[in-house]
C-alpha cells in the first residue's frame, strides 16, 4: 500500500454574470416593491384602496423606523 493520500481541491465556482444578473435585477425589482408598501402605501400614494395594506405591514413600518400615525 502507498503512503500517498488523495486530498481533493476544492475552490469557489465561478457564476457567469449573464445567469446572475436576471435573479439579480428581479430580486431588486421585488425589494423595491416590498418598500414601497411598507415605507410609502398609504395616503395620497395608495394604490390599493382602503387599509387592509397599512394594517397588514403596520409593525413592519414600525420596525423599519417608518412614521405612519
Amino acid at each position: 500500500m502507498s503512503d500517498t493520500t488523495f486530498a481533493p481541491s476544492y475552490g469557489p465556482v465561478a457564476i457567469p454574470v449573464r445567469e446572475l444578473l436576471p435573479w439579480a435585477i428581479f430580486a431588486g425589482l421585488m425589494l423595491m416593491l416590498m418598500l414601497y408598501f411598507v415605507g410609502a402605501e398609504e395616503g395620497a400614494t395608495s394604490l390599493i384602496r382602503g387599509t387592509a395594506v397599512h394594517e397588514f405591514v403596520h409593525d413592519g413600518r414600525h420596525l423599519l423606523g417608518f412614521p405612519c400615525h
